[in-house]
């Protein structure tokens, strides 16, 4: 049974302190059900995508998205996570609702991260590696990030001009997207100099190379195929995936992203679809660096090639293969257990000509989503495409 997207809601990302993740979660749930036209009581089932990790003093949220409205009260809802990929986490486990019975899945991510000290942010992040080898990264994830890149400038020279390219593209995408949290084209220039306002944060890695800390919420209506034709608007899930590798990077080959490579590899077969029959892809930016290895281990380049996609222009969005034409994580913001379902949410306004104006592709016919948890340790790929 195929599952579809047939309703949303995306709060903007950004710094808001006069919000908590119950209001944000409330207010999502509340606008994706109206979006998709039914009532809390016509839900089965509910997930909630939420990281926290130290971000929330409100832990066991699962059941706030209940306050969105009384009918919810009594429903399953579980809260999933797993990394930087709980948003995709939850969906996926909100497409499985869907294969046993459920008929309309309410699947939430939230994460309010701008209340938290900064010393403390960097320790919450930090947690999503393994600590037994990487607790006392400098810099904190940025610090394991900043080694990859270092070990990629080492065995493939240096790409700062690249990563200063992807910065300027999703900058400039973001622009046109009112959901983003900063919303300015920086340009190649000062992406790519050192400067007072774009220090060197960690390794070859400046200020522009890293997402931003942000609070935010997105949420998604799931349900079958065959009820989605008769709801207003309907995107369909091709094929999913989702490859989980070890931990420790010491166990593998980290300038490979093997598990991303193998999650594409298992969505593409099962969709029957080939990487160039993509009409855009929203990726997982974390950090530049990431975005440039997942060309390669999507196989847009061969392996060390990555730095050809964007200074050829391959993933502009006027290229053979648009990356990130929301601006992705790089200028949307990434609060943590939104992201995956914020992803979701921007591929199916493109599917369906909903995306805002300047950042809609013309006529998409099938997206690809990777959100990655950690360094490429939860990789999940979904293949969406509109309802015919």
């Amino acid at each position: 049974m195929t599952a579809s997207i047939v309703g949303w809601a995306h709060t903007p990302f950004g710094k808001f302190d006069a919000e908590t993740v119950e209001s944000l979660v409330t207010r999502v749930a509340n606008e994706a059900l109206a979006d998709a036209g039914i009532s809390a009581g016509d839900v089965d089932e509910i997930l909630l995508g939420h990281f926290n990790a130290g971000f929330s003093p409100q832990d066991f949220t699962a059941s706030l998205v209940l306050q969105a409205d009384p009918q919810l009260r009594f429903k399953p809802s579980t809260r999933v996570e797993n990394a930087c990929a709980t948003g995709s986490a939850a969906v996926h486990q909100g497409i499985r609702a869907i294969q046993t019975g459920a008929k309309f899945v309410l699947v939430v991510g939230v994460e309010q991260m701008t209340k938290t000290p900064g010393p403390e942010i960097g320790r919450n992040l930090l947690r999503a590696s393994y600590l037994p080898e990487d607790g006392d990264t400098p810099a904190g994830f940025a610090g394991v990030f900043g080694k990859i890149a270092q070990g990629y400038f080492q065995k493939y020279g240096d790409q700062s001009d690249a990563l200063a390219m992807i910065a300027a593209k999703n900058h400039k995408n973001g622009v046109a997207n009112p959901y983003a949290q900063m919303r300015k084209d920086f340009g190649f220039e000062f992406c790519r100099a050192e400067s007072d306002k774009n220090p060197f944060v960690a390794g070859p890695l400046k200020r522009t190379d890293c997402s931003l800390v942000s609070d935010g919420a997105a949420a998604l209506i799931l349900t079958d195929s065959e009820t989605a034709k008769t709801m207003g608007k309907a995107v369909n899930f091709r094929a999913t995936a989702h490859a989980q590798d070890f931990l420790p990077m010491s166990k593998r080959d980290i300038l490979q992203f093997e598990g991303c490579t193998v999650a594409w590899q298992r969505a593409l077969e099962k969709a029957g679809a080939k990487l160039s029959d993509l009409s855009f892809v929203e990726t997982h930016d974390c950090f530049t660096v990431a975005e440039l290895i997942e060309y390669e281990a999507m196989g847009v380049t061969p392996r060390g090639q990555g730095a050809r996609a964007i200074l050829e222009g391959w993933t502009q969005k006027d290229g053979k293969l648009p990356i990130n034409p929301s601006g992705g994580l790089k200028a949307k913001g990434h609060p943590i257990g939104a992201t995956g379902v914020s992803m979701h949410v921007m591929s199916a306004m493109q599917l369906t000509g909903q995306a805002p104006e300047g950042m809609q592709l013309k006529n998409p016919e099938l997206a690809g989503i990777f959100n990655m948890g950690g360094a490429a340790v939860a990789n999940y790929v979904s293949l969406l495409e509109p309802a015919k």
